[in-house]
């Protein structure tokens, strides 16, 4: 007997996944058909985790397992530049109702360049982000004043930001009630506390945590795959391996001001139209950044990306 359904993708290791037809928790093992993969060749996983795709089972096989037949289309994703330099991109999750990007200004230190790149994705890909400061509990004086700074830089830009402690529970209630019934990822680069973050909001889970290498200040990966869990108070959370680096993928370097919300609040009032932000007389958003509107942090990761898109093509 075969069995045709549509289900959500829950879990990836290498060429084999985990079907659920959510919100019930049955997992179905699955492998993805050849001509789908061609379909998607474009990125180094067609199918990611999040993905809703139908299938089909034959159960009267010796070792029944799934086929994804068809992937659905997306209502959002995030996606990155793979380090396949063979393929154009990586797709680490979709169909996300929120996304938690988790950081810290010590052990490890915070990367602007890698949080305005992840947000500027978000922001390109309709994927709502909110920024997690971790680990409040370990910072000192001075550490708590730049954890305050980085605070300012990133509400002033219109991005919510909330900071909490996995260990004494500081902020983990506003998160647990914004993951309720809804598909959540959490993401971050290795050693922010990801894991212990999942534990905490969800104790059932069973999310390995890992320690911070202290010759290079850098996390340990934990997470080796892209997987969803079911919370126990409703909903399902994505967790993610660490991430070490993250490249803009179709951005245009002329639309890039677009995806800072800032910079988008002001532009209009360019003499210039197009205007690159960077040489014209008369350009608002470097008015606003003269004038501290927008951060000056945020102006120069706009200048770094402008000029990385710009080799890059």
């Amino acid at each position: 007997m075969k069995q045709h359904g549509t289900a959500t993708v829950v879990k990836h290791t290498g060429s084999h996944y985990l079907l659920s037809e959510l919100p019930r928790w049955e997992m179905i093992p699955a492998v993805i058909k050849g001509r789908v993969r061609l379909d998607a060749s474009q990125a180094t996983n067609p199918v990611a985790v999040g993905d809703r795709v139908e299938y089909v089972i034959d159960w009267d096989a010796p070792e029944p397992m799934g086929t994804i037949e068809r992937i659905l289309p997306r209502t959002n994703c995030i996606v990155r530049r793979s380090v396949n330099l063979s393929r154009q991109s990586h797709v680490i999750a979709a169909n996300l109702d929120r996304v938690f990007l988790v950081i810290t200004v010590a052990l490890p230190e915070i990367k602007p360049a890698f949080v305005d790149r992840f947000l500027i994705t978000c922001e390109a890909y309709q994927v709502h982000p909110v920024i997690v400061i971790n680990k409040t509990d370990i910072y000192d004086e001075y550490q708590r004043a730049e954890c305050r700074y980085w605070e300012d830089i990133y509400s002033r830009a219109g991005y919510q930001v909330l900071t909490v402690s996995a260990l004494t529970g500081e902020g983990i209630d506003a998160i647990r009630d914004m993951c309720r019934d809804k598909v959540s990822l959490f993401s971050g680069v290795s050693g922010v506390g990801k894991s212990s973050l999942i534990s905490a909001l969800d104790p059932t889970l069973t999310v390995r945590t890992g320690e911070i290498s202290i010759s290079n200040r850098q996390g340990r990966h934990t997470t080796t795959f892209y997987e969803m869990h079911p919370l126990s108070g409703g909903g399902f959370l994505i967790d993610t391996p660490g991430i070490r680096g993250f490249g803009l993928v179709d951005i245009e370097p002329e639309e890039l001001s677009t995806y800072f919300p800032e910079m988008l609040r002001v532009m209009d009032r360019c003499r210039f139209k197009p205007c690159t932000h960077t040489h014209e007389p008369g350009c608002a958003v470097k008015e606003a950044v003269d004038s501290g509107e927008i951060s000056a942090e945020r102006y120069n990761s706009y200048l770094g990306m402008l000029e990385e898109e710009t080799k890059y093509r």
